[in-house]
């Protein structure tokens, strides 16, 4: 962005919310900044959870969906409607070729946020390798009208539980270091923070650099075959369409 614009963007925004507003939110655009690309990184024992996704209210339902056939054709729309919807759309087709679900929250039988999750494997290269049992939770969003209801914590909590169902595992989940609406979010599910870390990718590999120390690091030269097998997924997945 250029500086003009975003001198024009500053004053536009200080007219219309007043000084207070305005400098909160470049405090937020600093932070932002200033932790560019840093995330930090959680960990969950799956095999010694225990009724992790028990006690939801009566009011919630979470469902788990395997392909597009399984959404309805709102559900669809809603979760399309966040953002761009043709590139939402090439997401979702390409996660569900790679074999990743969808994971549905209802409040009152409707649709109130979501979230995926991946096993043995990542859409893009990770942080830490990933064994063929482990978990990759991702790109969690609740709908604006739900936000505030703590919905994300009930539904993180209910996957870990259904997954822990299905055999020992390990689950892993980021979020942006200046996030703290959902750092604060995954304080109230059973994951654990390891530690924070920053990752480039370069010519098909993968260079993270760690700040603090992590328990679950392996050697940095293990990202290229990290790199290399989600290329290779992402070609068998463009093969078969």
């Amino acid at each position: 962005m250029e500086i003009s614009s975003a001198i024009r963007r500053l004053a536009e925004y200080y007219r219309r919310h007043g000084a207070g507003a305005t400098c909160r939110r470049a405090t937020l655009a600093l932070r932002r900044a200033m932790a560019a690309n840093r995330m930090v990184l959680f960990y969950c024992d799956l095999s010694r959870l225990r009724d992790a996704g028990a006690n939801l209210p009566d009011s919630l339902r979470v469902e788990r969906k395997e392909s597009f056939n399984e959404l309805s054709q709102q559900d669809l729309e809603e979760i399309l409607s966040v953002w761009n919807a043709d590139l939402a759309w090439q997401d979702m087709d390409t996660r569900f070729r790679l074999g990743a679900s969808l994971w549905l929250i209802r409040s009152a039988g409707k649709l109130a946020g979501y979230g995926w999750t991946l096993r043995g494997r990542t859409v893009e290269p990770h942080y830490l390798p990933l064994g063929p049992e482990d978990i990759h939770l991702f790109d969690f969003a609740v709908l604006e009208q739900y936000r505030g209801q703590k919905l994300n914590p009930s539904l993180v909590k209910s996957i870990l539980g259904r997954l822990a169902s299905e055999g020992p595992a390990r689950a892993f989940i980021e979020a942006a270091e200046w996030n703290q609406a959902q750092l604060r979010s995954l304080s109230h599910t059973p994951f654990r923070r390891l530690c924070s870390a920053r990752k480039v990718t370069i010519f098909g590999r993968t260079f993270v650099q760690w700040f603090g120390r992590c328990p679950e690091r392996q050697k940095t030269s293990s990202f290229r075959s990290v790199a290399a097998r989600s290329a290779a997924l992402r070609s068998d997945a463009a093969d078969r369409s």
